[in-house]
């Protein structure tokens, strides 16, 4: 471990616990058992949040309340200047309350408080952006259907919608959900991973400061049974976002299915990063550790396997092995970390065992490879590591090992290269790095995968959609695309005058 760097503990006060509560129709509500559940912070061993525990009876009455709001109008039938201005305002909240928030985020989750930073500031812009999406939805006229004839089809919100978040980015993916279902016009469940429960709650809170009228949007903590469970089947949900595992995602489309209700999935990925000779190498190494280290790899964008062509792979790999030592781990309340903790030891352990297999089946260890100790925080971590000599049936080029680890692949040709970018059940993103734009051309025409960066990793932007292809998911989210996940189309055929032929022949 002499090899890499790590940031030892530093001191810090740890805030008061974390009191979370179900937001059921607008009040704070404890559980009708008196239940509650903890979260312990990974990278540091303290209690961070004690929560109510929800179940049948809070999550009826969530979606009960989302239902009556909904169908009241009091928030499907406002104007969009209306939502927009709500919108606006919990956008400058985000802003004002976003060291806060991110201290309880880097807490539970274990990612750096850097990160945590500019991922909960950075969310205000989502915020933003679907205000100006709510003011300019707009659906289509017909006015060729003949002189006595006029057809418009209108855009309405699908309903309640149940979101159910992740615990890798809690406060980020609700912000890619959230504002453009309460754009649209659409009434709430939300449920967060119980790992990660507390900057949902408040979120919510701002979105009571800020107005919100009472039932538009319910949170409901708790585990996936029987919370996410019932959100998933009831009859009056009318639309399911989720995003996490693939896995999962086919069990609530599964379920789901028996009242047909909309399902939009954001799920796993194998995202690769194809690095031509002609790339700027240095650029390209040094997105390629991004792409593996971000968020510990725990990111279903992590770029967790590389495909280098075979007449540069040894010197590729070199740079990267350099890079990747110069990457700071440790504790995720020092600013200067980049890489902080696994988010439980369960996870720490399935990680190291896709490594030790990886090695077992002829895989070469060419840095890292074990879990890693931090002075002061103990082993919740991993070690940054890279997997040469990988084969593409290995399970670790094959399987989302959510961690800091990479797999090294090679090719010869354009077409290999596409071949095992596409060899995947996956297919949420992949990058492509060459001088040659007509190389990035054609393999961004023929990737399988809902992203494709080029001379570049995980650059995003509000108004460009996300998903994937395959079983990285269905649906999209933000950007235009991502609004219209949201709505029903509704078509209007009107009549002018009086005439209609009678059907029925007159005497």
């Amino acid at each position: 471990m002499k090899d890499i760097t790590i940031n030892p503990a530093i001191p810090f006060e740890l805030p008061p616990l974390f009191e979370g509560r179900h937001l059921i129709n607008g009040t704070w509500q404890d559980s009708a058992s008196g239940e509650t559940f903890e979260r312990r912070s990974p990278s540091h061993g303290h209690i961070v949040s004690r929560s109510a525990m929800g179940g049948e009876v809070e999550t009826e009455a969530a979606i009960q309340a989302a239902r009556k709001a909904f169908d009241s109008g009091v928030w499907s039938r406002a104007s969009g200047k209306e939502r927009a201005t709500l919108l606006l305002k919990v956008a400058d909240l985000i802003e004002q309350n976003v060291d806060r928030i991110a201290l309880i985020e880097t807490l539970e989750s274990g990612k750096p408080i850097s990160q945590s930073k500019g991922e909960v500031g950075g969310a205000a812009d989502l915020w933003r952006y679907a205000a100006s999406l709510a003011r300019s939805t707009h659906g289509d006229s017909h006015n060729t259907l003949g002189a006595d004839m006029m057809g418009v089809v209108l855009k309405e919100p699908i309903g309640v919608v149940s979101i159910i978040t992740p615990w890798n980015f809690p406060f980020w993916i609700l912000s890619q959900k959230l504002p453009f279902a309460l754009a649209a016009g659409c009434t709430v469940v939300v449920k967060p991973s119980e790992m990660t429960p507390s900057t949902t709650l408040m979120l919510g809170e701002l979105l009571v400061e800020a107005g919100l009228p009472a039932g538009v949007c319910n949170m409901v903590l708790g585990y996936g049974v029987p919370v996410g469970s019932l959100m998933s089947t009831h009859d009056g949900v009318d639309m399911v976002s989720f995003t996490g595992s693939t896995a999962v995602g086919k069990t609530i489309s599964a379920v789901a299915s028996d009242t047909l209700k909309k399902v939009a999935l954001e799920l796993g990925g194998k995202n690769p990063q194809v690095i031509f000779p002609d790339a700027d190498l240095d650029a390209a190494a040094d997105a390629v550790v991004f792409g593996v280290y971000f968020n510990v790899g725990q990111c279903c964008n992590s770029s967790s396997r590389i495909i280098v062509h075979e007449d540069i792979a040894d010197d590729f790999r070199e740079r990267v092995v350099a890079l990747s030592r110069k990457v700071k781990f440790g504790d995720p309340l020092d600013p200067t970390t980049q890489v902080g903790a696994i988010v439980t030891p369960e996870h720490n352990a399935k990680i190291d065992a896709y490594v030790k297999q990886a090695q077992a089946s002829g895989a070469t260890i060419a840095l890292g490879g074990a879990p890693l100790q931090v002075e002061g925080l103990g082993d919740q971590f991993y070690q940054p590591t890279i997997v040469t000599n990988v084969q593409p049936e290995m399970p670790i080029a094959r399987d989302e090992v959510f961690g800091p680890v990479l797999s090294v692949l090679t090719f010869k040709t354009l077409d290999e290269a596409v071949a095992l970018t596409n060899d995947s059940a996956y297919g949420l993103s992949a990058g492509v790095w060459s001088e040659n734009v007509h190389t990035c051309l054609e393999f961004a025409r023929r990737a399988e995968t809902g992203t494709v960066w080029t001379n570049t990793w995980m650059d995003g932007f509000p108004e460009v959609a996300f998903g994937g292809f395959k079983q990285s998911g269905q649906g999209r989210e933000i950007g235009r695309y991502g609004f219209e996940e949201f709505f029903e189309v509704k078509s209007v055929v009107m009549r002018i005058g009086n005439s209609r032929t009678p059907w029925v022949p007159q005497d």
